[in-house]
């Protein structure tokens, strides 16, 4: 008989992972609760756009199927911070030939699950809600929402790629005894905007690069789309702050917020009270848990370590996710070995991450707008350049390699402290390009 796995979720984890299930020679059978999102609209909403960076690309190539995305990849080279004066100030993410790019969540969906039907050999049932499983006999219990009919199926392994409310999760791996689980929201929520293309279908603002309103307690911040628009994403409180989202409840109020708070961008944007109605605020969480495994079923990215999306990290770790389960499956050759490993290799990596994240936000909404925030990282910048063996700044760390992310913690914990002994120095804005100063950090690590 043909080995058969079943994945949970057709999402971006889900569909990546049937690839290379195929390669393993596995019949692939996803059962997904959504109907086919490649029959919708697709657009700006829910969905803030992603930001796909060197594991996310390293996971792909893996699979084979990276050229495929970089037809829908816009490269960002570094931030653009504006100032609520309209100034603005540029920062490179790192050397001149690394970027991230942005990719609209929905297109990239429609993409993975055309590949999982196509290169990973997949069926995908849609409307299909799991209401439970046997972990032990790698059993889903389905429920069909367009009939009504609940059946049963079973496989050699079971995936739950289902996402931060994963079903597999909560219905039966949280009822297992000595799992662990919390669930913490920020304080903050978030809105989608779309900032068109001018009106003879140009970019308004720069295309390449990331870009910030950063206002101490919130910001917005806007991605690049194939069509000239922006996906633009405001992270504000929910209360108790002079500028909140509950606060917003009416449409002078969302007016004014807008000319006073983001001028720059409320002079750009057409129909904003209507753009505002459009998308739902929605709220934002991360998820721990452990084991990730439990008998035949293992988590795969959001549902076992979902995120804050502040260093645009959650589906490039979902990648990753993948290539690392992928390299012990051929390490072991079979599953009981390959899921003990993983999970002992990737949960102290998705801690890392949600910690790396939250980090980030703190970073993106207020420090990107401080001048010595600024001089450190050209600082560091200038280290990196010459003394690449020695120093690798956090941000390049995290997005243009493949180090650990709970390796890249430590090392960016470590060079913060070190930053700020630097940084107490009386004259350091005359003399941070010194040679002095570059032996005193040398010395330091």
């Amino acid at each position: 008989m043909e080995k058969k796995i079943i994945i949970v979720g057709a999402g971006l984890v889900g569909s990546l992972w049937a690839v290379y299930m195929r390669k393993a020679g596995y019949k692939v059978v996803i059962y997904e609760r959504r109907s086919d999102i490649r029959k919708a609209e697709i657009s700006a909403g829910k969905s803030i756009n992603l930001a796909l960076s060197e594991r996310g690309w390293n996971s792909l190539k893996a699979a084979g199927i990276d050229k495929e995305i970089e037809k829908i990849a816009i490269p960002m080279s570094g931030r653009i911070m504006h100032s609520q004066d309209g100034e603005l100030t540029y920062q490179a993410y790192g050397k001149e030939e690394e970027a991230i790019y942005s990719v609209s969540r929905g297109h990239l969906n429609a993409i993975m699950m055309n590949l999982a039907e196509e290169r990973g050999n997949s069926t995908i049932h849609y409307n299909h809600q799991c209401l439970g499983a046997d972990l032990k006999n790698g059993k889903i219990t389905l429920k069909d929402l367009q009939t009504g009919e609940v059946f049963e199926d079973q496989a050699d392994v079971v995936f739950a790629a289902d996402g931060a409310y994963s079903a597999i999760r909560y219905n039966s791996m949280q009822k297992v005894d000595r799992f662990n689980f919390s669930q913490f929201y920020v304080e903050d929520g978030y809105k989608e905007l779309l900032l068109p293309a001018d009106k003879n279908g140009n970019y308004q603002i720069e295309k390449n690069a990331l870009h910030i309103w950063p206002r101490g307690r919130f910001m917005l911040i806007a991605l690049p789309n194939e069509d000239g628009s922006f996906t633009c994403t405001l992270f504000m409180p929910y209360e108790n702050h002079e500028y909140a989202f509950n606060d917003l409840d009416s449409d002078e109020k969302i007016d004014q917020f807008f000319k006073s708070v983001f001028p720059d961008f409320y002079a750009m944007i057409p129909n904003l009270i209507e753009n505002w109605h459009q998308n739902p605020l929605s709220s934002m969480s991360i998820t721990r848990c452990y084991p990730w495994t439990i008998g035949k079923f293992a988590l795969l990215g959001d549902s076992a370590h979902s995120t804050v999306p502040f260093y645009g990290q959650g589906m490039n770790a979902g990648f990753e996710d993948c290539f690392v389960m992928w390299k012990l499956f051929q390490k072991h050759g079979e599953w009981e070995k390959t899921f003990d490993e993983y999970q002992k290799i990737r949960k102290p990596d998705g801690d890392a991450l949600q910690d790396l994240s939250l980090d980030n936000y703190y970073v993106m909404r207020d420090h990107v707008a401080n001048e010595n925030f600024l001089l450190q990282k050209k600082i560091e910048a200038k280290i990196h350049k010459d003394h690449p063996d020695k120093w690798v700044p956090l941000y390049t760390q995290v997005s243009f390699s493949n180090i650990r992310y709970s390796d890249a913690y430590k090392n960016g914990n470590v060079q913060e402290k070190i930053m700020q002994e630097i940084m107490k120095i009386p004259n350091i804005k005359e003399i941070w390009d010194s040679k002095e100063i570059e032996e005193k950090i040398i010395s330091m690590i």
